[in-house]
């Protein structure tokens, strides 16, 4: 039989179809051809435990036995399987999963799809694990095919708000392979979810919309493809990703793509666009993509203008939120007018009143995204469609700004204005009370945060996990392990169940009072308790044993680290290893550290060089030091004339900060290694970092003063150390000592011929 293998959304056979659970409709029903007949079942499944059947007479030739066995075993098989298929069309997803666990073969093809969908789409952590159980069965036996993609695409769109969103990522991809086209709503929940997640996922989410939307436009009519193109949902999403990394070349290659699969740009897309304008830091574009907004006609939503006021707390410019909000409140519709007055308030305090400053981010690819912004001069700014009033989120918002600056009193005194609000949707909630806790906690003020705390349960606001969280790192900051652990009890008699952050922060909080045993004895409940570590979770207990002295446990932790496919090894870990060596000198175990960082294709960053310098002095080989500044310097963008580098193959250009200069620094003047020494100490100055000159001083004073003075050395000696001599003459002029280079009236020791 002939047929393409590339179908969208296909079913396994013609008469499947219509037992399957389908949760995405189907604009066409689509049949998924074989290249070759399948094989029979007889061939294919296997029973685990064979049936027997026992004769009461010895009349039956071998072959009528084995005809009658076969037989039997097959009825066994067909009935097991109308069971489980009734109990999934009656939605006893139970009953089903218990029936399939007894069956003693591979169910048919429709009835693991309807199974796998129905437990996906529970959206619970036990019925995620059962149809991670028939996939991972399926792939063992190499059966992975009897699976339609309705059920695949549940289970990836289930992995995606479960959290597990590189199980979820493989799922689709492995859809791809197979040549299955998932449906739009299922790899599209994917690249959100990667989109918002750490680490490499924007950069995922972007591969990953790539290789749909690359597979879609190989279908020359678009019908067949109708339910896997993408919609404005899923260029949001990956319009998100391009946001959260800054990308605003590939922003408006996407945005611009976006009438090519019929995808019109809504409110969320230009609310993406504001998140993207504050990661570039063009604050002078907000206002106008909310009259883009206004001018298209796009139905605005309180959405966007708590985007707008989030925004402006994040520029740090609490004046601008402020006055939105009051404006809201006084119900005024002229908000575009009065950002507007804002930007030119700004822009003359910078002294950059024609936006100089912002020419060169981004630019170009600004004024085809928000043309309106080059045209603002000739208009006059839009009114907003009707009047909006500020919500409990937004007040929420500006009193998160009044925290992060460290007014606390302005925090507390939002919350009495938000209680007074006539208007219920202006009333404080439980982010609210949490943020007032927050910036008690941050101020130190303990016991104030746990009166908060006691009014919410009077008044009969919950508090969350969040809310604990925030208790827990204020007692752990403030190096109150025990009040911790109380809390945590407290956390259990709520009925709130700690997450991997509530044990990141007290196994932090374990390394502020130096308790390494207390920071494993957190890692190993946690684990007990099913909670999966994090990254974080496994360098903070990296962190308890480098600073403890125990460089190897910490490297345990990091192969475990390695092992857990969960978790993606970053730079943090790699230099909190190098650290745990360096701190003991161990300069030999780091530098193999390092080398192996560097095969696995991370480069070291100032913090590794600092760990570094910290361990050659530690172990007293200024020879390392050398070696350590000529690689810092290559790496600080110093090259030889006209040479232009290979941004392909070349390491990022590496600012280095006063630790690691004044580390090498000490160590080449100690060394009397000058000439090196003047050469740091010239990086220094222009990076803008004073150098220490006393600290400087009094190291040469007190260790080289006697230096080049003796009066027996050899004519030999003497021509070998003249380099070492003329630079050491250059450090005392630096340093302003008497030198060969200038006169004095006094001496630190007498100068003769040889000195």
């Amino acid at each position: 039989m002939n047929a393409k293998p590339l179908q969208s959304f296909p079913t396994l056979s013609s008469s499947s179809s219509s037992s399957t659970s389908n949760s995405f409709p189907l604009t066409q029903t689509l049949t998924l051809h074989w290249a070759s007949p399948p094989p029979s079942s007889s061939t294919t499944t296997k029973s685990k435990n064979p049936f027997r059947v026992h004769t009461a007479t010895n009349h039956t030739s071998p072959s009528d036995l084995s005809l009658t066995t076969t037989t039997t075993t097959t009825e066994l098989h067909s009935s097991q399987d109308n069971k489980l298929l009734t109990l999934l069309r009656q939605r006893k997803t139970e009953e089903a999963w218990i029936a399939y666990t007894k069956c003693t073969h591979l169910p048919s093809a429709t009835c693991l799809s309807r199974l796998v969908s129905q437990l996906s789409y529970l959206n619970t952590r036990v019925g995620l694990t059962r149809a991670q159980s028939i996939i991972t069965r399926l792939r063992q036996e190499r059966q992975l095919h009897r699976l339609d993609a309705n059920s695949l695409g549940l289970l990836a769109v289930a992995a995606a708000k479960a959290g597990h969103t590189l199980y979820a990522s493989s799922i689709v991809k492995s859809m791809l392979r197979s040549g299955y086209l998932p449906h739009v709503k299922a790899w599209s929940a994917v690249v959100s979810r990667l989109a918002a997640s750490g680490d490499d996922g924007p950069i995922e989410a972007l591969k990953l919309f790539g290789s749909v939307t690359k597979r879609v436009r190989k279908f020359a009519d678009p019908t067949i493809v109708a339910d896997s193109r993408p919609d404005t949902g899923a260029y949001n999403a990956v319009l998100n990703a391009c946001a959260n990394l800054g990308d605003t070349k590939r922003f408006l290659q996407l945005f611009d793509e976006m009438p090519e699969f019929g995808a019109e740009p809504d409110v969320l897309t230009y609310n993406v666009m504001i998140k993207l304008c504050a990661r570039v830091n063009r604050k002078d574009l907000l206002v106008f993509v909310l009259e883009r907004i206004i001018e298209k006609g796009i139905p605005l939503c309180m959405t966007t203008l708590h985007s707008l006021i989030a925004a402006y707390v994040g520029f740090g410019d609490l004046e601008t939120a402020e006055k939105m909000v009051q404006a809201m409140r006084e119900g005024r519709r002229d908000l575009c007018r009065i950002l507007r007055d804002s930007n030119l308030e700004n822009s003359d305090q910078d002294g950059d009143r024609n936006g100089d400053r912002y020419r060169d981010k981004g630019g170009d690819v600004f004024v085809k995204l928000i043309p309106n912004s080059i045209e603002s001069g000739n208009y006059e700014p839009p009114l907003l469609p009707k009047v909006y009033a500020p919500n409990t989120r937004d007040y929420t918002t500006l009193m998160k700004g009044y925290m992060k600056a460290g007014r606390v009193t302005d925090t507390v005194r939002m919350l009495e204005a938000m209680r007074r609000q006539d208007n219920s949707s202006s009333h404080p909630d439980h982010v609210t009370y949490t943020t007032v806790i927050s910036s008690l906690v941050k101020a130190g003020l303990m016991d104030r945060a746990r009166e908060v705390l006691a009014e919410m349960t009077r008044i009969g606001v919950a508090a969350n996990r969040i809310t604990y969280n925030v208790l827990l790192k204020g007692y752990c900051q403030q190096l109150q392990i025990d009040r911790a652990k109380e809390l945590l009890r407290e956390m259990a008699d709520a009925g709130i169940e700690p997450d991997v952050v509530s044990y990141n922060i007290l196994i932090d909080g374990c390394i502020l009072v130096d308790d390494s045993a207390g920071a494993l004895a957190f890692f190993n409940e946690m684990r007990a308790r099913g909670i999966a570590p994090t990254k974080i979770s496994y360098t903070t207990l990296m962190k308890a044993f480098a600073l403890s002295g125990q460089p190897k446990l910490a490297n345990q932790v990091f192969d475990e680290m390695l092992d857990d496919p969960r978790v993606k090894a970053d730079l943090i870990a790699w230099n909190m290893l190098v650290e745990g060596y360096c701190r003991l000198g161990l300069l030999v175990e780091a530098q193999k550290i390092v080398q192996k960082m560097k095969e696995n294709g991370f480069y070291p960053d100032v913090s590794t060089y600092g760990s570094l310098a910290n361990g050659i002095a530690l172990a007293r080989k200024p020879g390392e030091a050398l070696l350590l500044w000529n690689e810092v310097k290559e790496r600080c963008g110093v090259k030889r004339e006209g040479e232009v580098p290979d941004s392909s193959t070349s390491p990022p250009r590496l600012k280095p900060d006063e630790g690691l200069l004044d580390t090498l620094a000490d160590i080449c003047v100690r060394a009397a290694f000058f000439k090196k020494a003047l050469e740091i100490v010239a990086c220094m100055e222009e990076y803008g970092i004073p150098p220490n000159k006393t600290k400087f001083t009094k190291i040469y004073v007190e260790m080289h003063s006697r230096m080049f003075t003796s009066k027996h050395a050899s004519q030999a000696r003497q021509d070998r150390r003249i380099e070492r001599k003329r630079a050491a003459e250059a450090f005392k002029f630096w340093l302003g000592l008497p030198n060969s280079y200038y006169g004095s009236e006094w001496r630190l020791e007498p100068i003769d011929g040889d000195g």
